[in-house]
């Protein structure tokens, strides 16, 4: 899909910097900062304050197109939002279920940001069981 039709599907206004940042963030592997978007834009020949990288990245994050990840010490890095799988998690007691989104996107960026490694093989079988609040309220 091109960009500006996927910005007009979430009803973002059309820019050139905007369509910038979500290409490069679009066309990368990997999570990456704003610095770098800021320097691939750059190096387009793309004009662009790294405050409107920023605001663009806010936006994106609001209206739930790319996932934000918190590496500590004021650092986060940036990736498009891809239809991952859910985790469903059971009650143990009740059999309530709730569903949460894998967060092993943010652990494989965690631990690339602390040793530099990559993963090439994401295969995990989990099964997710445990006692809902409700539930240990109750005991």
């Amino acid at each position: 899909m091109e960009i500006e039709q996927y910005l007009k599907q979430y009803g973002i206004k059309i820019t050139k910097g905007r369509v910038n940042v979500l290409d490069i963030i679009c066309k990368n592997d990997t999570a990456v900062t704003a610095e770098y978007i800021f320097q691939e834009c750059k190096r387009r020949g793309i004009n662009i304050d790294l405050s409107t990288v920023y605001r663009s990245l806010e936006l994106f994050e609001c209206k739930d197109i790319i996932s934000k990840f918190d590496l500590g010490k004021g650092k986060y890095n940036y990736i498009i939002k891809k239809e991952d799988h859910k985790y469903v998690l059971q009650c143990k007691l009740c059999h309530k279920e709730v569903e949460i989104d894998c967060p092993m996107q943010q652990v494989k960026e965690l631990i690339k940001n602390k040793t530099g490694f990559v993963f090439e093989n994401e295969e995990l079988d989990i099964k997710l069981e445990g006692v809902c609040e409700t539930c240990r309220k109750k005991e």
